[in-house]
């Protein structure tokens, strides 16, 4: 059988929650707001589909540049290039460092 190409292929650790993270998500991960020009992580929440980004990002160190909707427009450094991602507030976190 042919190996599947999916958009989460090979995520099997990567996309997992430990125990004591599972179940019904937080409503302030939802409601959590971004400021223009804040730095943002961007951490994947696998029970969240809707504007999940590309596994490749996760970790990634972006800046919040406005706003498209529900969701955050990110621009993320990937080599030389420059990305912009549309993000779901539930996939990102602020920057602490």
């Amino acid at each position: 059988m042919k190996k599947s190409k999916g958009f989460r292929s090979g995520t099997r650790a990567l996309l997992r929650k430990k125990p004591r993270e599972r179940g019904k998500l937080k409503t302030s991960k939802i409601l959590q707001t971004f400021e223009l020009g804040d730095k943002v992580v961007i951490k994947i929440d696998p029970a969240v589909h809707k504007g999940m980004p590309h596994r490749r990002y996760h970790g990634k160190v972006g800046v919040v540049q406005g706003r498209r909707g529900k969701a955050y427009i990110v621009t993320v450094t990937q080599g030389n290039v420059e990305k912009e991602l549309i993000v779901r507030p539930e996939h990102l976190d602020i920057y602490a460092g």
